[in-house]
């Protein structure tokens, strides 16, 4: 986490190259020049290409409207930090601003305080200003692993991305409107619309002491750039450790609560089992549920795949990223043989609790035959990646051991 001076000039930077921002979403016609293949059981597993969306350089395209885009997975070997224009994307509702003014755009801060604030991107840029390195991982990220398969987007492993984020405290946001005394929490709100008007608008609330906990903030950059329009320009909430479903988009309301929330995207959708890992068999009804929340650690090899082929006895280097959920990265441990024996391997850079973390090692090819890879984090919470997959009727929170087979040759 990182903590900088105030800049008038780079506030007036931002608020020039800013301007009125237009681009049409619309325009997500897959102009593919060639498809993937994700490796997914049970069904359809090719994705398109495309480069149709603003702002975004070659992608996956899961679905146009609402836009999700997943991030192809080789963008993970180039760099722990995940570019902008290659950052997957997830929204709700299909209908999303196509321009912003950000010289009139308002953020609203209402409800249980003492003094209701309109603020202006000015205004929010001469607050102290913060930074910090966060995971944002889409709750049904490697939906399309799961067996049986599940309703909902059939992701692979790319509805993720690691960025720097830079902003404002939502604490200091709240202080100075003067959270009342009996505040339980703080509801969140964008400026995507339902498609229809009976449907529920898009909202999420944190309890009053996690929205207030120092961490969680409110983004007008990633990697150091503007945000791009698709990933929530001008402003967007951050919630390190948990879910992105927390991470509104576009926000521009923000109102304190005085009882418990009850819109439907707290009360009825993304909700898990309240069990381990979220965990039950399927088929299983009439488990007790809670709001998803809290994110599970995860690490994926980088340069090898399935396809992968090696010569007998070669020295072959491995690598990928991994990232401990809720907490920081401990160890990553791969295993040569199947899982039955496991062996550390060497960190990268530490860029804190909530980021990718690379890891590395430099194996021997045995004679021929197949090298079964596996791989393991384990968090600072002592929390590991588990040896079965986990399953629930939304397809959530996959975090099981990844495993690699390369054929010796």
């Amino acid at each position: 986490m990182v903590q900088f001076r105030q800049d008038p000039l780079a506030r007036r930077r931002f608020l020039r190259a800013a301007g009125i921002l237009t681009a049409s979403i619309g325009a997500g016609r897959a102009r593919a020049d060639k498809s993937v293949e994700l490796g997914l059981p049970g069904g359809s597993d090719q994705r398109d290409l495309t480069t149709a969306f603003p702002q975004k350089a070659e992608m996956l395209l899961q679905r146009t409207r609402p836009p999700l885009l997943e991030t192809p997975f080789q963008v993970f070997d180039r760099d722990l930090f995940t570019p902008n224009d290659q950052f997957f994307v997830r929204w709700h509702w299909a209908a999303i601003p196509e321009q912003i003014d950000v010289a009139a755009f308002k953020l609203a801060v209402r409800g249980h305080v003492n003094a209701p604030l309109s603020l202006s991107m000015a205004d929010l840029l001469a607050l102290p200003r913060f930074e910090i390195a966060a995971v944002n991982q889409c709750s049904g990220n490697s939906r399309g692993f799961f067996q049986p398969r599940v309703a909902g987007g059939e992701w692979g492993n790319g509805a993720m991305g690691n960025a720097r984020w830079t902003g404002v405290r939502l604490r200091d946001v709240l202080d100075r409107a003067g959270v009342k005394s009996g505040a339980v929490a703080v509801r969140c709100n964008g400026l995507d619309q339902p498609v229809v008007e009976a449907a529920p608008d898009f909202m999420k609330s944190l309890s009053i002491d996690h929205a207030r906990d120092g961490e969680v903030m409110l983004a007008y950059q990633m990697n150091h750039q503007q945000l791009p329009l698709l990933n929530g320009f001008p402003l967007r909430l951050v919630v390190p450790g948990w879910y992105s479903t927390y991470w509104v988009k576009m926000l521009n309301d923000i109102e304190v609560l005085a009882a418990p929330d009850d819109n439907f995207w707290m009360a009825t959708a993304y909700r898990i089992p309240d069990t381990p890992r979220a965990n039950v068999a399927p088929g299983t009804t009439g488990f007790k549920t809670v709001p998803i929340n809290r994110m599970l650690p995860r690490s994926f090899f980088t340069n090898v795949t399935d396809a992968t082929t090696v010569k007998p006895g070669a020295r072959v280097p491995v690598r990928g990223i991994a990232f401990g959920g809720d907490r920081g990265v401990a160890r990553v441990d791969l295993s040569l043989d199947d899982g039955h024996t496991w062996q550390p391997t060497a960190l990268g850079p530490d860029y804190g609790s909530y980021a990718f973390r690379q890891w590395n090692a430099d194996i021997a090819a045995p004679a021929s035959g197949l090298l079964t890879l596996k791989l393991r984090c384990t968090n600072t919470d002592k929390v590991e990646q588990s040896a079965e997959p986990n399953w629930n009727p939304a397809g959530f929170m996959r975090n099981v051991i990844e495993t690699a087979r390369i054929t010796v040759a």
